[in-house]
């Protein structure tokens, strides 16, 4: 059973960055896909970027060319790095995965664990 912990979110300027981290226990993800998702109020969850256990990324395309999915196996933690950060980025933040290697943004109930999130407001 993994256990996911977000950290990293908090409150930004418009055109400012952020970095969040995810952070696994109870087993390792190396050879899983992990994935960031996000849900603002009111809103259905969207996904917003996944990563295959062979390191290919996938980004929808708000956020293509602006955010950047990464991982370190040796720290069992997984990032997202969001620069050019915009207003409609608020939302609560949520760190997944899946015991599979392949998975994308748009398949959101193909992950199996999640973590409970970490919000990000972005003001204007």
């Amino acid at each position: 059973q993994l256990q996911l912990v977000e950290s990293g979110g908090g409150s930004v300027q418009a055109g400012g960055s952020l970095r969040l981290s995810c952070a696994a226990s109870g087993d390792t993800f190396s050879s899983y896909c992990m994935g960031w998702f996000r849900q603002a109020p009111g809103k259905e969850r969207e996904g917003v970027a996944t990563l295959n256990s062979d390191g290919a990324p996938t980004y929808v395309d708000s956020v293509k060319g602006r955010f950047t999915i990464s991982k370190d196996n040796a720290k069992n933690t997984a990032y997202l790095q969001m620069n050019s950060l915009k207003p409609e980025d608020t939302a609560m933040y949520y760190c997944a995965t899946r015991e599979y290697w392949w998975c994308i943004p748009t398949r959101p109930h193909d992950m199996n664990y999640w973590g409970q999130g970490t919000q990000v407001t972005v003001s204007s």
